[in-house]
């Protein structure tokens, strides 16, 4: 925060009480600054602040593959009920760069799907941020050995889809099993990514079975974000390679506006940049450049 209020406040006299008081505490905050104190972190003003966001990556398919897809009524449940971003776009292929983008606002260099070297990079992402501002983060990840675990693979898990782990500044303590997500939801974190396995998350197994895989293991959750101001945002990684990266972007919960949706272009950026700004944190690689996600929010 600068420090010009404090010195209009010293050069000036205050011409009526109230704005004595409203200089008072921008001194004071000025001071706070000074001295190496952080103030609390504060949402964007154009976004909302969900108690708990819970976002989940889905794998390998187009926009047009699930909406409107008999396939995945559930998703489409989701759309109708809540906002549809019918523009959104991943990065580039293949799978792992596009959760590291989503995460950190960059590829962080990462070409392929191979196994990374667990915390090889210290750059801000969306988990160090979070802690940085005094908020909560979580992943959930099905399949996952045992909570920690940096293991490359097993059964049907992947580290691949869990960028988290590429980054020191991010405790391993901070990735659970899928069975560790609360079933008493206001235990959430603010912030959570689910990572199904790669069969749940429509890799290896079919649109209907991801759907299913949804409507059963979050289903609860989107109910109960409708009325405790949570949101839930579902996307998909990449598209199938044949349809320019357009891929699927729905949110629902109590801040979105039920039917909605926007046809301006958006990006893993866009809504890295609009979950830090519902928590008001600092911006991690391109989501710096990036807009919120806007048109859909009830206010």
């Amino acid at each position: 925060m600068s420090g010009s209020p404090a010195r209009r406040f010293l050069s000036r006299p205050a011409r009526t009480a109230a704005a004595s008081l409203t200089c008072l505490a921008a001194a004071g905050a000025g001071l706070w600054a000074a001295l190496g104190g952080a103030p609390a972190a504060q949402a964007a003003g154009s976004v909302p602040t969900p108690d708990h966001v819970v976002v989940v990556v889905m794998e390998n398919h187009a926009y047009s593959q699930i909406i409107g897809s008999s396939s995945a009524p559930y998703i489409n449940s989701l759309k109708s009920g809540g906002a549809d971003l019918a523009s959104s776009y991943a990065i580039t292929h293949p799978s792992q760069p596009n959760y590291f983008a989503l995460f950190s606002g960059s590829t962080q260099g990462v070409t392929d799907d191979s196994c990374y070297t667990p915390g090889f990079s210290s750059a801000a992402n969306l988990g160090s941020e979070l802690a940085s501002a005094g908020k909560s983060f979580a992943s959930y990840n099905e399949t996952l050995p045992s909570a920690g675990s940096t293991t490359c693979s097993s059964g049907k898990y992947a580290r691949k889809h869990n960028p988290w782990f590429g980054f020191r500044n991010v405790p391993t303590s901070t990735a659970h099993t899928f069975a560790q997500f609360p079933t008493d939801f206001t235990q959430l974190p603010q912030v959570s990514f689910v990572t199904p396995n790669l069969c749940s998350d429509m890799h290896d197994c079919s649109v209907a079975t991801g759907d299913t895989w949804l409507q059963n293991n979050l289903g609860a959750y989107a109910t109960w974000a409708k009325t405790h101001h949570s949101l839930l945002l579902v996307t998909f990684d990449e598209d199938n390679s044949l349809s320019g990266n357009k891929i699927t972007t729905v949110l629902y919960g109590q801040p979105v506006k039920p039917g909605s949706s926007s046809s301006a272009k958006y990006t893993h950026y866009n809504v890295l940049r609009t979950i830090e700004d519902m928590y008001g944190t600092g911006h991690a690689g391109q989501a710096a450049g990036a807009t919120d996600i806007s048109g859909i929010w009830t206010s």
